[in-house]
């Protein structure tokens, strides 16, 4: 039997003869990655930071940086605490306590002059003058006075101070080439290490008595000796050496003073 395709009120139901706001619009696959679609059926992003594995697609691993990037360079892995130290593998770049100063291979070759004061001194020996060995030596001694009930850390500062500008002076006033304050200080600091171990052995034993006089005057000799050796090696004045060891000496029995007695 034949039906009218009209309805009840004439209106065709064919959905050739709906309108256009009636029919549905074509469903598009959403992309939530802008670009289209390369030949292969692979989906073309186009920026580096997509990430096609999610969808299956392309050989590009998570988290890496395209070539066509503006972004490069290899993330390093973290060691420890002790790379503040180094330089970070940079070429060329001293390491950090070259650059404060503090290279401690010069430092045991100065220590190793001062203990051996019998043998040549090289008269360039200070040109890379510094101030971290003095200072870890009167740390020493104040902490060995210390140790030994005797606390005199101010009366070392005062006395170092004073002597070195007592020193630095009367150096400059000998010599032709003269010589800095900085380096003055180094040298007696490094000459100081005699002293120091003297202090070191009022700890065990007092030295109010005839072997601690002894070790005290020759501990005095020693500093003297050395110290003397260096300043006349760096400014050429050999033939007045003597004359330098005076005040010298007189400096380092003022230390010897304060290792024996403790001003009780």
């Amino acid at each position: 039997m034949w039906q009218d395709s009209t309805s009840a009120y004439g209106a065709s139901t064919s959905s050739a003869s709906q309108p256009s706001y009636y029919q549905a619009a074509p469903v598009e696959p959403l992309q939530f990655y802008g670009g289209g679609v390369d030949p292969n059926g692979a989906a073309a992003y186009a920026y580096p930071g997509s990430r096609p594995s999610l969808d299956g697609h392309g050989s590009v691993p998570q988290g890496s940086i395209s070539a066509s990037g503006a972004y490069g360079g290899n993330i390093q892995s973290q060691a420890g605490w002790w790379t503040a130290f180094g330089t970070g593998g940079i070429e060329g770049e001293p390491p950090l306590l070259e650059e404060l100063g503090i290279n401690f291979s010069h430092i045991r070759a100065k220590t190793l002059t001062v203990l051996n004061p019998l043998r040549q001194v090289d008269s360039r020996i200070m040109d890379d003058a510094d101030l971290a060995g003095p200072i870890i030596f009167f740390f020493c001694f104040g902490i060995s006075l210390l140790f030994s009930g005797k606390p005199n850390f101010g009366y070392i500062y005062g006395v170092g101070l004073f002597g070195s500008i007592s020193i630095y002076t009367l150096l400059n006033l000998m010599s032709e080439r003269g010589i800095d304050a900085y380096r003055t200080a180094s040298v007696l600091g490094y000459c100081l290490l005699p002293m120091v171990g003297v202090s070191a052995i009022n700890i065990m034993i007092t030295l109010e008595a005839t072997f601690g006089y002894i070790v005290t005057i020759l501990s005095i000799f020693w500093c003297t000796y050395a110290a003397s050796g260096i300043f006349t090696a760096v400014l050429q004045m050999n033939e007045q050496r003597l004359l330098v060891a005076y005040p010298v000496g007189l400096l380092y029995g003022c230390f010897a003073l304060l290792t024996v007695f403790s001003g009780k």
